[in-house]
């Protein structure tokens, strides 16, 4: 594991200093698919109260979570323990999750596309705590996004009517306790599907990132931050000018096998019917053409969860 460490960029610099923190961020992304964010607006008692709410539904019995299953690739409710894997890997990650979408209105045309959210009557504050979870990382998401499109040369606005509508996912993930050595790990090497993925700090460390040359670089954000990274979706659109890193959650130390992990990543998506194709401004000399063919991002996410066993 390499020693070096990615520098937060201050969010109070969005409106002090736009031009330059879209820089930072946007060349953090470039350097490392990912970035760190502090100082962000977020209600910190909020967040905590999201997840409390979080933990009380995975204390309940397996039966009473099974309840939750909700099938259509697991875009909502519950996924239990031991079936997600990552993409060409053998063996299952150590985790189990919980998915909130959007809510659409009756008639909306992505009704198909975007399954109703399920909520478990046993934990009352549940769905209340979640869903205002998922309406501040989808709006902080859009304002990363604001970044990034200046970093790319784009009107800052460029991305605003490309996921306003996105099949977005906010994931409460629940990584128990590893009793003992085995060939799984809480969340095996993989890239994220999505544009952006936003992830609230994690009381436990683990998370790791593919460097460059090989080595794995393991982020620690600073209390309250908030760390993104670039998911295929950009990376595609970008001609991996933002590359989507690979990265994972290795298991814990022996003196920490006994305690869970616990975190709350946001995958923010494109619009399902906005077409993925290749920015001109990104085919440079420094970056040739992917050669990728446009695909809509409906099309793409479900490739990809067919990769992973979720489809």
């Amino acid at each position: 594991m390499t020693t070096r460490r990615i520098e937060p960029v201050s969010f109070q610099r969005f409106d002090a200093d736009f031009d330059g923190f879209a820089a930072d961020l946007g060349g953090s992304f470039a350097r490392y698919g990912f970035a760190v964010i502090s100082d962000h607006p977020l209600d910190q008692a909020r967040i905590e109260a999201a997840t409390a709410a979080a933990k009380a539904f995975f204390a309940l019995p397996d039966a009473v979570k099974r309840k939750y299953v909700a099938g259509v690739g697991g875009q909502r409710g519950y996924t239990p323990f031991g079936v997600e894997t990552a993409k060409d890997a053998q063996h299952f990650d150590l985790k189990e999750f919980w998915h909130m979408g959007r809510d659409l209105p009756a008639g909306h045309p992505f009704r198909t596309l975007m399954p109703d959210n399920v909520w478990p009557g046993e934990v009352p504050q549940f769905q209340s705590e979640i869903a205002w979870l998922f309406g501040a990382l989808d709006a902080m998401g859009r304002k990363v996004l604001e970044a990034i499109a200046v970093y790319l040369k784009l009107d800052r606005h460029f991305f605003d009517t490309t996921v306003d509508q996105g099949n977005s996912i906010l994931r409460l993930l629940h990584y128990p306790p590893v009793p003992q050595d085995g060939p799984n790990i809480r969340a095996g090497a993989h890239e994220d599907i999505n544009v952006i993925t936003l992830l609230l700090g994690a009381e436990e460390a683990g998370l790791e990132v593919l460097e460059k040359d090989g080595g794995w670089l393991a982020i620690n954000p600073p209390p309250g931050a908030l760390v993104c990274n670039i998911g295929d979706m950009l990376q595609r659109l970008t001609n991996r000018v933002l590359p989507s890193t690979t990265h994972r959650v290795v298991n814990p130390a022996p003196e920490r096998r006994g305690f869970s992990r616990y975190s709350t990543p946001f995958f923010l998506h494109f619009n399902p019917d906005y077409e993925i194709r290749t920015l001109p401004g990104c085919i440079t000399p420094e970056h040739p053409d992917q050669g990728w063919a446009p695909i809509t991002a409906d099309a793409f996410l479900m490739e990809r969860l067919r990769e992973i066993k979720l489809l």
